[in-house]
């Protein structure tokens, strides 16, 4: 039960191509970001379509694998975990961020 407490899956569509960064040791990361979509009628019958943006990474192996095969549109299959960080900005303003790191990665549709 231990891997059910921090774990996410998602399934979404590209909002934008991957940004890769090739650190100095030669590690790959990659980040993009998923929307997520979901529908429901309102009080007065109308379709409403509800749209969440995740900010996801990926290292390593699933990095080459997000830069040889994603781009905007693609509609993947996500699990990996919430992970919540702080930084600071170049004016010396504290930003937080909350991404999802990708475990694992199925790519859908064509």
């Amino acid at each position: 039960m231990n891997s059910l407490r921090n774990k996410v899956q998602l399934i979404g569509n590209l909002g934008n191509d991957p940004e890769m960064i090739i650190l100095e040791n030669g590690n790959k990361l990659a980040k993009f970001s998923i929307a997520t979509n979901e529908s429901y009628k309102n009080a007065n019958g109308e379709k409403v379509t509800d749209t969440q943006w995740h900010n996801i990474v990926a290292w390593g192996k699933t990095a080459e694998i997000v830069e040889n095969y994603l781009v905007k549109g693609k509609e993947v299959a996500i699990e990996g975990k919430l992970i919540s960080r702080s930084y600071e900005t170049k004016e010396g303003e504290k930003r937080y961020i909350t991404e999802i790191k990708c475990n694992e990665l199925l790519m859908l549709g064509k």
